[in-house]
C-alpha cells in the first residue's frame, strides 16, 4: 500500500502540474478534500493571520502546533506545513520541531533560505543554509524517516541583483544538499521559469501571482507544482465586504 508520503512525493515527478492548495484551519483543509484535491499545505501567513499574528514566526509553535493536529484529524489526504525559517536558529532544534511534525503525520514542509532580521528580511548565506539542509536530511535517513522538503528560495521575493543566476547557484546547490523540490515565489516571467527548470533537476514549484502563466503554459515550461499561497484566504476575508453590505 502506498504512504502518504510517497502518494505526496510522486505528486511532483508525473506529466501533470500538481495544483496544491494552501489552507489555515480544519475547515479549508476539508474544502479542498471535498474538491477531491489530491493534497493540501499550510500558508504560515493565512494561519498566523487567522490567529490575530504577523507573518514571520511570530506565531508561537506550539499555536501552529494545535492548528496542524486539527487539520490532520479532520482529513485524510496528505499534509505538507509551510515551517517557514524552521522556527529555531540551528539544524539541530529545526530537527526537532520537524520530528514533532512527521509523528503527527505531516508528508512534507516548505523551508526558507531567507532570515528576518529586526524585522528584514534577506537571504541567508547559501552555503549555510546548504549545511542546515544536509544536516537535516542526514538526521532523516539514520532516523529512517521520510519527508519532502520543498526549500523555498527567496531570490525572486526579495528580488535580489542577478536572481537568475543566484537562483540556479543555489538551485544546484540545494539539490546537492537533499532538497526535494524548489519552491519560488514571485517568479512569475516565462523566460526566468525556463532558465529554473533548465538549470535544476528538482521539480520547480511556483505561486499564484499575477502574471503568471496559466497552468498549461506553465506545465509546457516544466513545472511541476502551483501553490495557491496566502492569496485565497486573503480573497476570503475581502469578500466580506460584500457580505456586510445592506441589502
Amino acid at each position: 500500500m502506498t504512504s502518504k508520503f510517497e502518494q505526496f512525493d510522486n505528486l511532483h515527478h508525473t506529466a501533470n502540474i500538481f495544483v496544491l492548495p494552501n489552507v489555515w484551519n480544519a475547515k479549508s483543509a476539508l474544502f479542498f478534500q471535498q474538491k477531491d484535491f489530491p493534497a493540501i499545505a499550510t500558508s504560515s501567513a493565512a494561519v498566523a493571520e487567522s490567529l490575530g499574528y504577523e507573518d514571520g514566526e511570530q506565531m508561537p509553535f506550539n499555536t501552529y502546533l494545535f492548528v496542524i493536529k486539527r487539520i490532520l484529524a479532520t482529513v485524510q489526504i496528505p499534509l505538507s506545513v509551510d515551517l517557514e525559517m524552521g522556527y529555531a536558529s540551528c539544524a539541530e532544534d529545526i530537527y526537532t520541531n520537524i520530528l514533532e511534525l512527521i509523528n503527527l503525520g505531516v508528508v512534507g514542509i516548505n523551508l526558507e533560505d531567507s532570515i528576518i532580521t529586526h524585522g528584514t528580511r534577506s537571504l541567508q548565506n547559501a552555503l549555510t543554509f546548504a549545511k542546515t539542509l544536509e544536516a537535516i536530511k542526514n538526521r532523516l535517513g539514520h532516523d529512517n524517516l521520510d519527508l519532502f522538503i520543498n526549500v523555498r528560495c527567496d531570490t525572486y521575493l526579495l528580488d535580489v541583483p542577478n536572481k537568475q543566476k543566484e537562483t540556479g547557484q543555489r538551485a544546484r546547490l540545494y539539490a546537492d544538499s537533499g532538497a526535494d523540490g524548489l519552491f519560488l515565489p514571485c517568479i512569475s516571467e516565462e523566460e526566468d521559469i525556463a532558465a529554473v527548470v533548465q538549470a535544476t533537476k528538482l521539480p520547480l514549484n511556483v505561486m499564484q501571482v499575477p502574471g503568471l502563466p496559466d497552468l498549461d503554459i506553465l506545465r509546457e515550461l516544466g513545472v511541476k507544482r502551483v501553490s495557491m499561497g496566502p492569496f485565497l484566504f486573503n480573497k476570503v476575508y475581502e469578500n466580506l465586504s460584500f457580505v456586510l453590505l445592506p441589502a
